[in-house]
This record gives structure tokens, sequence and C-alpha cells, in this order.
């Protein structure tokens, strides 16, 4: 029987995953922190903490009401989406390239970005088209809207990648998930002309920014990628096992259907929320699993929390240069699609080399 992977701690000891998390959780904080107090507006440290605490605590404050509701308001719940959404990114990147053995899957390559950007187009356009919609909750209504199209993405992506031997191999699933995407987009610009004038905001939205972002916004993701984080952990061990392969992972009395079922399910609810609230942002879900797992190898009881918090990380801190550092502000997807397509390609050529999953 196939002896089950190593997952013992590497010698360094800032290779550890404890080491690493420990690391990217003080340094996700500081960048939160130096985001909040940056931009058009700035805040002292003791000012915006002042602020902050007065807000959860209901205490009265003498600061200047507009300086107030630009932190609270405007720039807090803003920080807060980004850095969820990329958590959400990045764990759905990491389960994607566990359950199918691809270190190049993640939700932008599979296409259910795409089909999550299209099926909150097509509520977004029905809202339009028949404003009697309004009284359906709306931001709930993107997600769900994104969540179904991006599962029909999905299965349609494994369906045409499975072979006659039900085999899916990594790269027919890239190919799968190129072609379905190229249909998707397709499906988005005809959406886009039907826009008419109000393309330019569904434009924007598309390409992905977190503008005018509240704290209902920052909830909405919360409320679906804490489940889904959860399933993804308590899965864990289970999809360790999976690494072993699909039959040697039956043999051991794993229940491989129902886990691909499950897991799916959460990375693409995950992602889902993401893209319904920022719009598409892609690569981050393949460039961080795959950073983290060179760092601390592939046990996925510390590679899916590690990959959460370095997709909140890289995230946030796009986020922040699109708003602070660069003229004007670009799409945050732009920025992550130029600066990650490179590493994209890098990562292509290495599985091209050596098919061994690392």
């Amino acid at each position: 029987m196939t002896s089950p992977p190593d997952y013992d701690s590497h010698s360094s000891w800032w290779r550890s995953p404890w080491s690493l998390g420990l690391g990217l959780a003080a340094l996700l904080g500081l960048t939160l922190a130096a985001s909040a107090n940056s931009g058009y507006i700035h805040f002292q440290p003791g000012e915006a903490w002042a602020i902050i605490s007065s807000k959860i605590l209901g205490h009265s404050t003498l600061l200047d009401e507009s300086r107030v509701m630009a932190l609270w308001e405007v720039r807090l719940p803003r920080l807060l989406t980004a850095l969820l959404a990329g958590a959400a990114l990045g764990l759905s990147g990491a389960v994607f390239q566990g359950l199918l053995l691809n270190p190049l899957a993640d939700p932008y390559t599979l296409g259910v970005s795409s089909g999550a950007a299209c099926g909150a187009s097509l509520v977004i356009i029905a809202r339009l088209f028949w404003p009697g919609l309004d009284f359906l909750a709306w931001p709930l209504t993107l997600t769900l809207g994104a969540f179904g199209l991006a599962g029909l993405t999905l299965a349609l992506v494994l369906a045409l990648a499975r072979d006659e031997q039900k085999y899916v191999s990594p790269t027919s699933l890239i190919l799968a998930g190129v072609i379905v995407s190229a249909i998707l987009s397709a499906a988005i610009s005809f959406i886009k002309y039907l826009a008419g004038e109000q393309v330019s905001s569904l434009i924007f939205w598309l390409m992905g920014s977190f503008q005018a972002r509240t704290w209902a916004d920052a909830a909405l993701i919360l409320a679906f990628f804490l489940p889904s984080f959860l399933v993804a952990l308590w899965s864990a061990v289970d999809l360790n096992i999976m690494t072993l392969g699909h039959s040697s992972a039956e043999t051991l009395g794993l229940d491989t259907r129902r886990l691909r079922r499950r897991l799916l399910a959460a990375a693409s609810l995950a992602a889902a929320a993401a893209v319904s609230v920022a719009g598409v942002i892609g690569f981050v879900g393949l460039i961080v699993p795959h950073l983290v797992r060179l760092l601390t190898g592939p046990d996925h009881r510390s590679l899916l929390p590690l990959s959460a918090l370095g997709g909140a990380l890289l995230l946030l801190a796009a986020d922040t240069a699109v708003r602070v550092i660069l003229p004007g502000e670009i799409p945050v997807g732009v920025l992550t699609a130029l600066l990650a397509g490179p590493v994209f390609l890098v990562i292509f050529r290495r599985r091209m080399r050596s098919p061994a999953y690392d």
C-alpha cells in the first residue's frame, strides 16, 4: 500500500507553519494599520485608535465628525472587504490545487471567477431591466447568482476535461478552463452591450475594485467565507489523503466523491462571494498557495489557513498600492494580473518540465 505523504515540519524554524503564520498575521496587522492611516486624509495612530474604540464601545468623541466618517464609513469597510476577499480567494485556490492535484488550478484559471462574474452580471442587468426586483435582498441575490453560475461553470470544466476513463489530466483541466472562460467572456461582453449607458460602472466592477465598499459588503464576504473555511479546514486531513491519488484514497476508506463535492462547493462559494463584491481579481488564488506550499510543505492543515492569511495580505497591500501609491486609482484586478501574470508563466513552465505535483 502506498505510504502517506511526509508532512513533517521543515528544519528551518522560520519555515515552520507556526512561524510563518505568526509572521503573516503580524505583517497583516501592520499593513492594515498603515493602510488605515494612509490616503488623502491622513490619520495619526492615536487618532485612528480613538475613532475605532469610540465606535466599538459607543463612547462619544470630540474629534471632527467628518474625519470620523472618513475612517469608519469609508476607509475601514474598504480595507476589511479587501482583506476578506483576499482570504477567500487564497483559500479557494488552495482547495482547488489540493483537490485537483494541480498547482495551476485556481478560481481564475478554472473559469470559476468568470462564471461568478457572469452570474453577478446577469443579476445586475436583470435589475436594470426590471426595477421591480429591488425588493430582493440585493447583495445576497448578487452572491447567489454568482455562486450558481460559478458552480455550473466548474461542473462544465470538469466534464470537458474528463476522459473516457473518468481521469482529469492537469493539462486538459486548464485547457477546458480557458475554453469555458472565453465563452463566458463573450457572454459578459454581450451583457455589457445590453447595459447601455451604465456600462462604465459594470466594466469597472468587472476589473476588480474595492471603491465605495461598505460594512455590508465586508459582512457578506465574511458570512460566506467563514463556513467555507471551516468546512475546508475540517476536511484538511482527508485532503491530505487525496494527494495520494483517487484509487489510493478510496483504498484507505475515503469517500472521495462526497469529499470532492463538499470541497468544490466550499471553494466555489468562497470565490463567488469575493467576486460578487469585488469583481474579477485574478491570480491571487494561484500564486499565494503555491508560495506557501514551497515554504511549509503540502500539509493542508497548515496550507489552508496560511493561504487565507497570505491572500488577505496580498490583496490588502495591492488595494493600498492602487489607492495611495499609484497615480489615479486603477482597478486592483488590473494590478494583480500585471504582477502575478509573469509568476503564473514561471509556474506553468516549471509544471511542463516536471509533471510531478509539488
